[in-house]
């Protein structure tokens, strides 16, 4: 099932009766630029994956899925500062700081990533056995994930690092909330606390799917990075030469980080398998992996 409409009226109605203020505008100018809003989909299909015929936990998914996004969009608008990646061009739009000025782009990074934490705490009163799902979002937001990622990729301008070294960076900056999206929803049927986490065979396996999906999505960036245009991305394209980073394509060749990519994919076919195994729905995820080997933007 396709819940992209649904996505996108559930993030129109954030913030909607705040817009007199200019930082909200401005947040919500980004939140709702479109995109592909992966990350939620995501979490609808690792739901549909182990729900079979119950939905009663729908509304939930939705509300920790449209949370995601507003951590991810918080990300974006940081990551195009200036001081940052400084780009022009996200989604196919000016940038929050080139709409806005950088300032009120700042607030409105943070503003997004206050409101996250907001609603992950929120839901807690009412459902206080998600509050491991919560705890892992946001573990997995800050300095043990994709911030500690942003600050690696920072760290590492205009230097040479070791494929080592890249793995631990994307494994944070890009494959954290995307853990986040694949195994959010499993907590949230299970009620998964820190202790059952531990000793849940899929568990282990939903993180594993997540790690690899993460490295091909990133090194399927990298490469797109070199080839395509930014018509076709809807954001800046070279930049990773142009700030002399290094990148999975840098530091491996082309040919060799599409043989890697395959190595992900592959690994990532294979976990769907043993998922599969566990009477688990694996097709929705399986042409998702597909999409992602193949997507050109």
């Amino acid at each position: 099932m396709d819940y992209s409409e649904i996505i996108e009226q559930n993030l129109n109605s954030i913030l909607k009766d705040r817009e007199d203020d200019i930082t909200v505008r401005a947040a919500r100018y980004s939140l709702l630029a479109g995109g592909k809003r992966i990350r939620p989909k995501m979490m609808f299909m690792t739901y549909d994956m182990i729900s079979g015929s119950d939905n009663s936990l729908f509304d939930d998914v939705l509300y920790y899925a449209a949370t995601l996004e507003i951590i991810h969009t918080s990300s974006l608008i940081h990551d195009d500062l200036p001081c940052m990646d400084d780009d022009d061009l996200r989604r196919g739009m000016p940038t929050c700081h080139k709409q806005f000025g950088e300032g009120i782009a700042t607030l409105a990074g943070d503003l997004l990533l206050n409101l996250a934490n907001e609603r992950l705490l929120y839901i807690l009163m009412e459902h206080p056995e998600y509050a491991y799902a919560s705890y892992k979002i946001s573990e997995l937001t800050g300095y043990r994930g994709m911030i500690g990622g942003q600050s690696i990729d920072l760290d590492s301008e205009n230097k040479k690092i070791s494929l080592e070294k890249l793995y631990e960076l994307q494994s944070k900056k890009t494959g954290a909330l995307i853990e986040s999206a694949i195994i959010t929803p499993y907590y949230l049927v299970n009620r998964t606390t820190a202790e059952s986490a531990e000793n849940d065979e899929t568990v282990t396996l939903l993180r594993r799917f997540a790690s690899h999906l993460g490295l091909a999505f990133q090194i399927k960036d990298d490469i797109l990075d070199v080839v395509s245009s930014a018509e076709e991305l809807g954001k800046s394209v070279g930049k990773d030469e142009r700030d002399d980073k290094s990148t999975f394509v840098t530091l491996l060749g082309f040919d060799e980080a599409t043989g890697k990519l395959e190595e992900e994919i592959n690994g990532a076919y294979g976990v769907l398998d043993s998922l599969a195994l566990k009477d688990y729905k694996t097709d929705d995820y399986r042409a998702f992996v597909k999409y992602l080997e193949d997507r050109g933007n």
